[in-house]
């Protein structure tokens, strides 16, 4: 269906779109970090939950879009929530939190982010769907 120039310009979007994701990711860990401090790491946590509605979202809006699905998958899924959102961080800051005698802490952390994170998605779906309906 895509020949290999196709495959080119998607790549390319994703690298625009990981870089764009990873800054926001900067952004969004160090405006978290000021405010509430590092004792916790909420800058993944928002991170991964703001990723998590916004995957389930253009999950939904992607399925209006025909042709240019792939493009647009590319650049925002694969891209920007791909270096937006991290697994392997949140998973290190789990461990962390427990070696630091904050065991509470960690499973607390990975219950919200699992927890919050599915119902983010599948709100962020809905939402989609309400505004395709209209």
């Amino acid at each position: 269906m895509f020949g290999f120039g196709a495959w080119w310009q998607q790549l390319g979007l994703v690298m625009l779109g990981g870089a764009l994701g990873s800054a926001l990711r900067f952004i969004i860990g160090n405006a978290m970090g000021r405010q509430f401090g590092s004792s916790f790491p909420w800058g993944t946590l928002t991170a991964n939950l703001v990723g998590a509605f916004a995957i389930g979202y253009l999950a939904v809006w992607l399925q209006t879009r025909g042709d240019a699905a792939v493009y647009w998958r590319a650049f925002a899924v694969v891209g920007v929530i791909g270096g937006l959102t991290t697994f392997s961080s949140m998973m290190l800051e789990a461990v962390l939190l427990a070696r630091n005698a904050r065991g509470w802490e960690m499973p607390t952390y990975l219950g919200v982010s699992l927890v919050a994170g599915f119902a983010l998605v599948w709100l962020g779906a809905r939402v989609a769907e309400a505004a395709v309906a209209r």
